[in-house]
């Protein structure tokens, strides 16, 4: 029976976190409990137990005698997790560059090229998509559960922002060139090398996303 409630509740933090995600759930909007378990057919149990996961993500937080928010991403936010991720993917980056081997240097050589072929023609979807094909890689490669985990936990934060830093001017060009720093670097077997192109491409990421942030607000000036 624990098995059963356990799978449910998971399956119902599933459901929301898409929906958070996608936009269902818009940033700091409430929570409407009764309303969900209605449209989703579920008891309060399940539901809240999910809500319980969530928290402990940051995809939501509790008020007390208010209820439940969707978190929103400030600009602080922003400021104080970028440096933490730059650091945890700059790490991962010098461990693959001690654990990748020639197969999986061939793999990651692949993925470049694509990489290439789709800031090329401007395909900024399939970019992003290959993008973080890219950075999964380099993540696996460096072994290390806790990083994974750390990173994994972030990741959901900045995306709740729905962040778009490929729409600066200039960042796609750019974001390719540290692309290509950083495997030149693993190629190499540089270790410090990759760390160091990782925590630059992750640092400039939020300097794209800062700029945008400042065009976005001159123009609601005009």
């Amino acid at each position: 029976m624990r098995l059963v409630h356990n799978s449910l509740h998971e399956r119902v933090a599933a459901t929301l976190r898409e929906e958070i995600f996608d936009g269902t759930l818009a940033p700091g909007s409430f929570v409407d409990e009764v309303a969900l378990c209605e449209r989703l057919k579920i008891s309060r149990t399940p539901l809240r137990e999910a809500l319980k996961v969530l928290s402990a993500e940051g995809l939501v937080r509790h008020e007390p005698r208010r209820g439940c928010f969707v978190n929103e991403v400030t600009e602080q936010d922003l400021d104080e997790i970028f440096p933490v991720i730059a650091l945890l993917e700059g790490r991962c980056a010098f461990e693959a560059a001690c654990n990748a081997s020639d197969a999986d240097l061939a793999v990651l050589e692949t993925l470049h090229q694509k990489l290439q072929a789709h800031a090329a023609a401007k395909r900024i979807v399939d970019y992003y998509q290959t993008n973080f094909t890219i950075h999964e890689a380099i993540i696996t490669l460096a072994n290390n559960r806790w990083l994974a985990q750390v990173i994994a936990d972030l990741r959901k934060i900045l995306k709740l922002a729905r962040l778009q830093q490929l729409h600066a001017p200039g960042r796609l060009a750019q974001s390719l060139s540290e692309h290509l720093a950083v495997f030149a670097a693993l190629k190499a077997r540089d270790s410090e090398g990759a760390e160091a192109a990782m925590r630059t491409h992750l640092t400039r990421q939020r300097e794209a996303l800062r700029e945008l942030a400042r065009q976005q607000k001159s123009r609601r000036l005009v």
